[in-house]
This record gives C-alpha cells, sequence and structure tokens, in this order.
C-alpha cells in the first residue's frame, strides 16, 4: 500500500508538534499489550452454522488496468444454511454472512496475512471472549475460534479488525465484510428480499498512478483521520443498479475510516428510513436526507413504482459543513472535501413490475427504558471526548491497557446513564455529567437533563462517531450549543428513534444515552470510529463485573 501525504510544508510542520503532543499524551499507547492464547474448538458447542474466514492477501480490478493488491477475508461454509455466507463477487470485500436470532455460531479466523491481527463482530452481543478484543490478537498462521449464540433482533451488523494500533490500516485495505441477521418480527412483515434486498458498504479510498491504495500516514491523516479522493460502494467505483420499477430494500453502511456521509437523492426525494444500527425502527421515519458516520447503518425502502424504463435515481453525499475543523478543511488535498457533494452510487429502471409494497404502521417493537430501570440516574457515566492540544482522549485519558478507572467499572444485568460530550479544556470543566439533575421526557417516561453550555468549540474540535461494544443503546436526549447556522445542514439527519451502537457527536452536542450491560462479564471497548482516531488512543473499555 503506497503512503501519500496532503498536508503543505506549513502543515507538515504543525503536524510535527502535534506528533510531539500526541506522543507525550499517549501514554497508554505503544506499549507492549499483555495477548491471551487463541481460542479453540469446544467439543460441548454444537453449531448451527460453522465458517471459515481466512484473512489473507490478494488482488482484485477496482480501476481500469492494473489490478489492486489488497487484503480480504476469504470465507468457506463448512455447516449451515447456503445462504449463511454470500461471496461478493469481484469485489475486496469478505463474504456477506447472514445467521437468524437463536443459532449457534462458530467461526474459525485464520490468519495467512504477515502481521498480527483480529475480528470484531461489530454490533453482535457476545461473551469478551468472541468480541475480537485487541488482546486476542493472533500471529501469521494461527487460527482464532469464536463460538457465541445469536441475540440479537434482526438487523445490519458488519465485522472488522480490532487490532491494536493496526485497525484504520487493515480496515483500509479491504478487511470487512457485512453481517445480516434475521428473526421471526422481521419475517412476518415480508419486506423486499432476494434481489430486491441490496446491501450497500460505502467506503473511501485514494490510489497511486499504479492502480495501488495510497494512504496518507502523515500527521494530518492522524488527527483527522484518511478521506479518500474516491467513493466506492462494495468495492467498486461508479455503481449502478439496475432496478425494477417496484419497492426495494437498501441496506447501507459506512465502512469508511473517517468520512461522513449526508445521503440523499438527486432530486430531492425523501428517504423512508425503516431501521438504524440496531434493526428496524417501531414505524418508518420520511427525512430529506439521513447522516450516516463510520460504522452506522441505515435501512431504506425505497419505491420506483411510477418510474418510466431508463429513468435514473442517484444517491450523493450532500453538503454540509461544521464537523470538521476548518483549518482540517483547508489542508484537506482530497479531490472529495467532506461536506461537499459528489455521487455515490445511481439506480436506473430497467424493468417493469406491478410488484408492490408498503410498510405496516407498525415495523417492530422497542422496548423503552423507563427511569425505574437506570441504576445510576443522578451520576452518569461520563464520555468525554478531547482533542485539546492534538491529544486523543477519552475521559482524559488515551487507550491504556488494564487501566480501568472507577466510572468504568459496571455491574453486570445493570442499565446505565451515560452521557457524550465534547471536553471544554481539562478535565472537570465540562461538567463530567455528575450529579446533573432529570426531568420528565414525555411519551418514553424518561427524564430530562440540564444540558451544560457548550460554548464555542475550540479550533480542533471536530464530529467523532463514538462506538460502544455490546448490546445496542437508545439516544434519550440530544442537546446542541454552537454554530445554528452549520448545525441546520445535518440535524434532519439523525435517526435517534432505533436501537444504535454508534452514535455521531457534532461539535457543540451533548448526548445522553441509557445502554444495557447485560448477561457478559468482561472488558468491552468503547471508541471513537474514526478508525485513526482509535488507534491513536481515543479508546477506552468498561469492566462489566
Amino acid at each position: 500500500m503506497q503512503r501519500i501525504g496532503h498536508v503543505s510544508r506549513r502543515g507538515f510542520l504543525f503536524g510535527a508538534g502535534a506528533a510531539a503532543a500526541i506522543g507525550a499524551s499517549a501514554y497508554g499507547q505503544g506499549h507492549a499489550m499483555r495477548r491471551i492464547a487463541p481460542n479453540r474448538a469446544s467439543e460441548a458447542f454444537d453449531p448451527d452454522v460453522e465458517l471459515e474466514l481466512i484473512c489473507k492477501r490478494d488482488e482484485t480490478s477496482i480501476l481500469t488496468g492494473r489490478p489492486t493488491r489488497v487484503w480480504r477475508y476469504a470465507g468457506h461454509l463448512i455447516k449451515g444454511p447456503a445462504n449463511a455466507l454470500t461471496e461478493t463477487p469481484g469485489a475486496y470485500l469478505g463474504p456477506l454472512l447472514r445467521f437468524s436470532k437463536g443459532q449457534k455460531v462458530r467461526i474459525r479466523l485464520r490468519n495467512e496475512l504477515p502481521e498480527e491481527t483480529i475480528t470484531h463482530w461489530h454490533g453482535l452481543h457476545v461473551p469478551m471472549l468472541m468480541d475480537g478484543h485487541p488482546t486476542a490478537a493472533i500471529d501469521p498462521g494461527e487460527t482464532y475460534v469464536y463460538e457465541f449464540d445469536i441475540r440479537n433482533r434482526a438487523g445490519m451488523y458488519f465485522y472488522h479488525p480490532h487490532t491494536h494500533e493496526k485497525t484504520a490500516t487493515q480496515v483500509y485495505r479491504g478487511l470487512a465484510g457485512a453481517i445480516i441477521v434475521e428473526d421471526e418480527e422481521e419475517r412476518a412483515l415480508a419486506l423486499p428480499s432476494g434481489a430486491f434486498e441490496i446491501p450497500l458498504v460505502i467506503q473511501d479510498r485514494s490510489f497511486d498512478d499504479d492502480n495501488q491504495l495510497a494512504y496518507g500516514d502523515d500527521m494530518h491523516t492522524r488527527m483527522f483521520g484518511f478521506y479518500g479522493d474516491r467513493a466506492l460502494v462494495n468495492g467498486r467505483c461508479n455503481v449502478t443498479l439496475d432496478v425494477a420499477n417496484r419497492p426495494y430494500r437498501l441496506r447501507i453502511l459506512n465502512g469508511s475510516n473517517a468520512r461522513i456521509y449526508k445521503l440523499c437523492w438527486d432530486d430531492r426525494t425523501p428517504l423512508t428510513v425503516i431501521g438504524v444500527d440496531g434493526g428496524l425502527l417501531e414505524k418508518a421515519e420520511t427525512r430529506p436526507y439521513v447522516m450516516l458516520a463510520p460504522a452506522e447503518r441505515v435501512d431504506l425502502l425505497v419505491d420506483f413504482t411510477g418510474r418510466p424504463q431508463g429513468s435514473k435515481l442517484t444517491m450523493l453525499s450532500g453538503e454540509f459543513y461544521g464537523l470538521l475543523p476548518p483549518m482540517a478543511q483547508r489542508m484537506m488535498g482530497s479531490n472529495l472535501p467532506m461536506g461537499e457533494a459528489f455521487p455515490l452510487f445511481t439506480a436506473r429502471v430497467t424493468e417493469t413490475s406491478s410488484d408492490s409494497w408498503k410498510p405496516p404502521e407498525k415495523l417492530s417493537t422497542i422496548r423503552r427504558f423507563r427511569e425505574a430501570d437506570i441504576a445510576n440516574l443522578d451520576n452518569p457515566i461520563p464520555i468525554a471526548i478531547t482533542m485539546a492540544h492534538m491529544a486523543m482522549l477519552l475521559n482524559g485519558r488515551p487507550y491504556g491497557h488494564d487501566d480501568i478507572q472507577p466510572h468504568e467499572r459496571i455491574p453486570v444485568d445493570s442499565t446505565q446513564l451515560i452521557e457524550i460530550f465534547h471536553e471544554r479544556g481539562g478535565m472537570g470543566q465540562g461538567g463530567m455529567g455528575q450529579g446533573m439533575g432529570m426531568g420528565m421526557m414525555g411519551g418514553g417516561g424518561m427524564m430530562r437533563g440540564r444540558m451544560g453550555g457548550m460554548g464555542m468549540m475550540g479550533m480542533m474540535s471536530m464530529a467523532h462517531p463514538i462506538h460502544l461494544h455490546g448490546q445496542q443503546f437508545q439516544i434519550i436526549e440530544r442537546s446542541f450549543e454552537g454554530d445554528e447556522d452549520a448545525y441546520a445542514t445535518i440535524r434532519e439527519g439523525f435517526i435517534d428513534g432505533g436501537l444504535k451502537d454508534t452514535v455521531l457527536v457534532a461539535p457543540g452536542e451533548r448526548l445522553r444515552i441509557a445502554k444495557r450491560f447485560g448477561d457478559f462479564k468482561g472488558r468491552f471497548m468503547y471508541h471513537c470510529h474514526n478508525l485513526e482516531h482509535e488507534d491513536a488512543g481515543m479508546m477506552r473499555e468498561f469492566s462489566v463485573e
């Protein structure tokens, strides 16, 4: 993989200072991590689905001309339904995995790469030993065996490396794939399926003159994340979907390292949203656009009924601003600056159909948390995001192995209130969420809290997609104080009514979420899913005890 720089000499000098600052503060980074032995298959575990995933080097045609060298997951189904593993033809993405709630799954992960790796099942509720914790990384030639029950409701999830300080580059080289979980509640709806259900993984990449992946391994990238100059969908450029004039289900995952997308149709047809990270909403929502941060998913119902043959509809990433610092926008050398409009894929009507389907008034049932469910109602757990002095921190600390703080120790089988916000200056100045009172919230009986003023964000403030491992959470409250004009370009694109495992926290925002820590004890990560930030230390872990 080629390395490219996106910064001017002035930018490089700025970056050198930042490197010193990061090196001085990120005391949890760069150390030797204690490793656990690779997990082996258990004779007592009788899987319904068993498959092998091989992490390997390969090459594939992405651009015209020479094939591109990639890293990818190659899959082989050992036992189970034929649709449990479906290869993505001609693409570097790993096979689509399809499971059903209640199934027992065994996955044999074999490492044929030149460096250590481990795989995380993003969004799945599994024990720590099966979660792809960085301490479980395996060396070249080793195999790690995952065995777990599918406990999640129907939804789109995905898998990718979670290797200590190497997640960004391993994902960028191609290691990622989608997971679809089905259940009886969703099957009863008879949603568009088969050829009319289309999973779409959106990523951005850059290429050198030899068609090889180019990565900005410079301080600008480490500070703000990597932004490529081409948009890929399912590993391809300039994708066109041939569709019939009938309803379709588009299941979209943002698989980029850092880029945030604003999904909208070019003719401004509203989007019908039926699901997010953790599955179906209770009822469909209509939005002019949807904001999609790295690792977030959205489930769209798209009805092409009435559109004539030959007509086209293009999905764009629309215009917005305020999610990157101005200095980052100025230094960005990508041909696709974040926040500028560009096409993602096109749907072209090529067939006539009489099929129709409209979502029912009720799609699913989501059990809402009540005040009585929350164990720490008056003492929310803080997740304070800090980039002060070019340091990548959560709650004032970078990732450090065995560096569990008191507020990160969670009783098992408890539901916790968590407050996520941008820290202003040193620890404590943002209130840390301690002792903040709550009042009543309409509809779900949940309570509203006093939101401390965030003021104007500093010159380094940017949006962060925060991911919490384990069970999905519910967004209780989202408040904002800052640049209202910038916020107006994104605020209608947040889908907060469903279950989430990743949430975008824009500059000036403060969120309250309720999350269950059920069933399993152990260490479970929470981190920024801007992968360059994760590798730089913006990652911590809860100890569920």
